[in-house]
């Protein structure tokens, strides 16, 4: 890959993992209003649970591929 390919490629990622930061953060809101507001809406809890750590999975993964490139860790 050229250096503006990989200047490219990397500015990508950081945008996307942007994004997916902004995503986790919302779910991990989600989650603790959720928290706050037991025993209301417990049946939840599992889905809640599981897209927060989806949402948080796919921003660490995001960072790890940043790091394969060799750009910093946003």
């Amino acid at each position: 890959m050229s250096e503006g390919s990989t200047s490219d490629a990397i500015e990508s990622l950081k945008k996307r993992i942007k994004k997916l930061s902004a995503q986790a953060i919302e779910h991990k809101m989600r989650l603790h209003d959720l928290a706050e507001d037991l025993p209301v809406g417990w049946e939840t809890i599992r889905d809640v649970a599981t897209e927060t750590h989806e949402a948080y999975r796919a921003l660490a993964a995001a960072r790890a591929e940043l790091a394969g490139v060799g750009g910093e860790r946003d």
